[in-house]
């Protein structure tokens, strides 16, 4: 790999942080597809688990070993903690974290190939499995728990398994890092989800599709919005988010992407305009096929990613 010019200057910072919010929307789809599979419950089912939530908390955690409710409450950070102790640790009495792990790889494997068709084994498939396999093992591992638990889980020999797995170190080392923008803001939980709704990024259903996929109560969310309204960010009137409010999230989502570029850094211009080009092909196809559905709790519009440039 090439080494980028003068990493530590500011214009190279920049540049740097623009790539990593592009290239998480492009990563994003790839890992994403493993939760909106039409048979992720069965395959989860079928080493013993029980019901869609507990396939998710077990096969997302299972990176970290067998733990608690306490540290995915932590770590996953939005999820109302009712939620996730409905899941774990019961889930370890009915498969182990390493047979979960296969059967959370299986199914990535197969929907990936299922939605990219010929292109599961084409040629971008194994320029971005290589690049992004890269900037996986070489991402920072400090202050990045979720990242830094699946970047130790070994990487499959198949491009197309190692594209997803980069893309889920990635993903959570990105993750990672807008926990601790949010901690930085003094946005809790469900105040996060409440701000990322009204943003408008998950459509005209947001607030209803965060809300219910987190399992927050209405009062919950009520609470939540009223500490919104006493900061300013949301107008007590229209419910809207105010100059102000616009401006935090903002600044939330840019010191996140600062954090997720600490990854690329090490990486020239060239090497992530080729990552970027062998994506968007595969990112294409998961988009026309609805691999990944609109909306999504996720936040990731596919096709929005292909025109970041």
């Amino acid at each position: 790999m090439e080494t980028a010019d003068n990493p530590g200057s500011d214009g190279q910072r920049d540049r740097v942080t623009r790539r990593a919010r592009q290239l998480w929307e492009l990563l994003e789809p790839v890992h994403g597809v493993v939760y909106f599979a039409p048979d992720a419950q069965a395959r989860f089912e079928a080493v013993g688990l029980k019901g869609f939530w507990m396939g998710y908390f077990a096969s997302r955690a299972a990176a970290l070993g067998p733990v608690g409710p306490d540290l995915v409450v932590a770590t996953f950070y939005v999820f109302n903690p009712g939620m996730v102790a409905r899941a774990l640790p019961d889930a370890w009495n009915l498969a182990a974290p390493e047979v979960v792990l296969d059967a959370r790889s299986e199914l990535a494997d197969a929907t990936l190939r299922e939605a990219l068709g010929d292109l599961a084994t084409g040629p971008d498939a194994e320029a971005a499995a290589e690049l992004a396999g890269s900037i996986a093992r070489t991402a920072p591992r400090a202050g990045h728990p979720l990242g830094a638990a699946h970047g130790a889980l070994p990487p499959p020999g198949d491009p197309l398994g190692k594209l997803w797995w980069a893309a889920t170190v990635l993903r959570e080392h990105r993750g990672d890092g807008h926990v601790a923008a949010l901690l930085t803001a003094d946005v809790d939980p469900c105040a996060a989800l409440v701000l990322a709704a009204k943003n408008g990024k998950f459509g005209p259903q947001g607030e209803g599709l965060l809300q219910t996929s987190r399992k927050w109560t209405d009062q919950d969310w009520v609470a939540a919005t009223g500490r919104l309204i006493e900061r300013g960010w949301v107008d007590a009137g229209s419910g809207e988010l105010t100059a102000a409010g616009r401006a935090s999230h903002e600044s939330i989502e840019d010191a996140t992407d600062r954090a997720a570029a600490s990854a690329y850094a090490p990486y020239s211009g060239g090497d992530l305009e080729t990552l970027v080009q062998a994506l968007e092909p595969l990112v294409t196809r998961i988009a026309e096929t609805g691999a990944l559905p609109l909306p999504n709790p996720i936040g990731i519009d596919p096709t929005a990613a292909l025109d970041l440039d």
